[in-house]
């Protein structure tokens, strides 16, 4: 592919073009405090192409010609960008897109998730909690509800990034109803149907993560039944 066929794939005026989007997105997580510096990144399927945000740019200043572009199919790269490298997350997004059939995925360094996966061992749940029905049941068509655990698997961090892939892959066959996977002191990653479902679950289980972390301070179990707090509650 000649370079002017290369640099079209990322060229457009339509705001909802993968590699705007991912510039808007990555504005939006490090506004945000999600990601900060040039940590975290983000990727969109179309079809069989997949859009990557590279390494080395920071979030804020991210430009459709920064994005890196790739066949899902052969996993060889369509668009190169000039003195940039591929995002290290690149084989963490190929597990979620070849496992789940995602849409897009996206992975931040949220301090909630990092707290969260230092509180708890080898799942994080949470109960009872009305913010649960923005995530999806995976397994069987819908969302959980109001009464259902939402559960979350963590696994070890890495020294380098990619050498996640084999464990965040065996969560996802041992977790088939999870929709994201933790990473010990280092973050989170999230994916969806959609890119903007993939959006809504982020938000959502960041959301939880928080509220964990706050109910935990209190005294009260995440997961606990309703009605646990009233052993803390002040009256």
């Amino acid at each position: 592919m000649s370079n002017a066929n290369a640099d079209s794939l990322v060229a457009s005026h339509d705001p909802n073009h993968p590699a705007n989007l991912i510039c808007e997105l990555c504005r939006l997580f490090y506004n945000n405090g999600w990601v900060t510096g040039t940590g975290g990144g983000i990727s969109i399927r179309k079809g069989d192409i997949i859009f990557i945000a590279p390494s080395g740019v920071q979030k804020e200043r991210m430009l459709p010609d920064n994005m890196f572009v790739m066949d899902l199919q052969t996993k060889e790269y369509l668009r190169v960008p000039q003195s940039l490298k591929p995002s290290a997350c690149t084989p963490l997004f190929l597990a979620a897109y070849t496992n789940r059939n995602a849409g897009a995925c996206i992975h931040t360094h949220s301090q909630n998730a990092v707290v969260i996966s230092l509180l708890y061992d080898k799942v994080f749940t949470i109960a009872n909690i009305e913010q649960i029905k923005a995530l999806p049941k995976i397994t069987e068509p819908g969302y959980l509800g109001f009464f259902d655990t939402l559960t979350i698997p963590i696994i070890e961090n890495t020294a380098h990034e990619e050498d996640l892939k084999d464990s965040l892959e065996q969560a996802i066959i041992d977790y088939p109803a999870a929709t994201a996977v933790l990473v010990r002191r280092h973050g989170i990653y999230v994916w969806g149907e959609t890119v903007w479902k993939a959006k809504v679950y982020n938000e959502a289980i960041d959301y939880l993560l928080e509220l964990a972390v706050k109910m935990r301070q209190l005294g009260i179990p995440p997961d606990g039944a309703i009605g646990s707090e009233r052993n803390t509650r002040v009256v």
